[in-house]
């Protein structure tokens, strides 16, 4: 997460959504520089709310607009799929050595996730405590121009951005039956980023809220 004084802007680590490259390109702009540790990187929406937010306007007087990207839903738990299938220093497999996609994915969506799927939504991740996405400026990840023309302008200098984190090379094809039940279980995060999308890849306040 990175916070931007000047701007008046915080700009939040979705993951997997291409959040490190942005982190990366422009961290040096910025006042405040979450990094390193997951939990501080990755920060939520809510846990923002709860315990950043406060400090932020009680100590130095700031109330940022709220900055995110969304990935389209199916590719943003096949990158965590394919990021679980990696080797890894301590493994020459990933933890999911022998699983499909399909497979993946219905236990991601289980009721009780293993602890190898257990990796959120992008829903939960934007949404408040109750519930409501409270973002000021949502943008698709396929749309990078618009996100990228967005932030120079409030930062007032362009910036360019360089692939990190790329997943490996993995076959990781999802089947209809499966696709159907995933947008099923999280029909509000598949409507909500075709908001985005028909928007043209940029939607202002999407909970409709001043």
């Amino acid at each position: 997460m990175l916070v931007f004084v000047d701007a008046n802007l915080v700009l939040f680590a979705v993951p997997k959504t291409g959040s490190t490259a942005y982190h990366l390109a422009l961290k040096g702009m910025s006042e405040i520089s979450f990094s390193g540790k997951a939990a501080y990187k990755h920060m939520s929406l809510r846990k923002y709310e709860r315990h950043f937010a406060p400090y932020l306007k009680n100590a130095h007087g700031l109330t940022p607009e709220r900055v995110a990207v969304m990935r389209h839903p199916v590719e943003q738990i096949r990158s965590w799929y394919k990021y679980r299938s990696r080797p890894t220093p301590r493994a020459e497999k990933g933890v999911l050595e022998g699983m499909s996609f399909d497979d993946f994915v219905a236990a991601v969506i289980a009721p009780q996730p293993p602890e190898f799927a257990k990796i959120g939504s992008q829903l939960t991740f934007l949404a408040s405590e109750d519930g409501v996405v409270r973002v000021d400026h949502l943008f698709a990840s396929e749309r990078p121009l618009r996100l990228r023309q967005f932030l120079t302008g409030r930062l007032g200098k362009d910036f360019e951005t360089k692939q990190r984190n790329v997943s490996p090379a993995i076959d990781a094809p999802l089947s209809p039956a499966m696709e159907a039940k995933l947008r099923e279980v999280r029909a509000e995060e598949f409507a909500l980023y075709d908001r985005i999308v028909a928007a043209g890849g940029y939607l202002s306040n999407p909970a409709g809220q001043d």
